[in-house]
């Protein structure tokens, strides 16, 4: 079962984040051949949350992902968006044939209100690195739609989505993450 998580960062937290990068990283190890997306969300050269799309065996398993994880256990995450989600691109970050590099990347949430919308992958997949409806536990209601995706600006990622037919639309500056090649 895929799972997008989502953890925001709380203020001031940088140096605590910091100091647990090695632990957050060895943490991370444990869940490599499911992870789907990982990177942090960031306001100018500061991490303001960390997004992790992972496949793990259950809702249970996926909660333990999210609130075992260092950070969370420290205090540096503010709040934790935990869904299901589906991968309708059937690729991982690393299979993104733009590369880890070049141009701006975003996270876009849209929060759902009312009929599912956005199921299907957009006519033009060439710039998006994941894309998926955010699901409840048990995959039958939708909750969302969730995508991670390279555009020249915060507008242009927020047009992936039917903006209008949400309750709210987030767009967050993203980039790859993962431990330094």
């Amino acid at each position: 079962m895929e799972f997008l998580c989502y953890h925001r960062d709380r203020p001031d937290s940088a140096a605590l984040r910091d100091e647990l990068l090695a632990e957050h990283w060895t943490y991370m190890d444990r869940y490599a051949a499911g992870m789907i997306a990982r990177g942090p969300t960031l306001s100018g050269d500061t991490a303001t949350g960390s997004v992790h799309i992972v496949d793990v065996p259950d809702p249970a398993a996926a909660r333990a992902f999210a609130f075992d994880e260092p950070n969370y256990q420290a205090g540096v995450y503010r709040d934790v968006l935990l869904r299901r989600w589906c991968n309708t691109l059937g690729r991982t970050m690393w299979d993104f044939p733009g590369g880890r590099t070049g141009g701006d990347r975003y996270l876009v949430l849209g929060l759902g209100a009312g009929p599912a919308v956005d199921l299907a992958v957009p006519p033009d997949p060439d710039e998006l690195i994941a894309y998926g409806p955010l699901l409840s536990d048990d995959g039958d209601t939708w909750l969302g739609t969730a995508a991670l995706l390279r555009a020249p600006t915060p507008d242009a990622a927020r047009a992936i989505l039917t903006v209008d037919r949400y309750a709210d639309v987030e767009v967050h500056r993203w980039q790859f993450g993962g431990r330094p090649s």
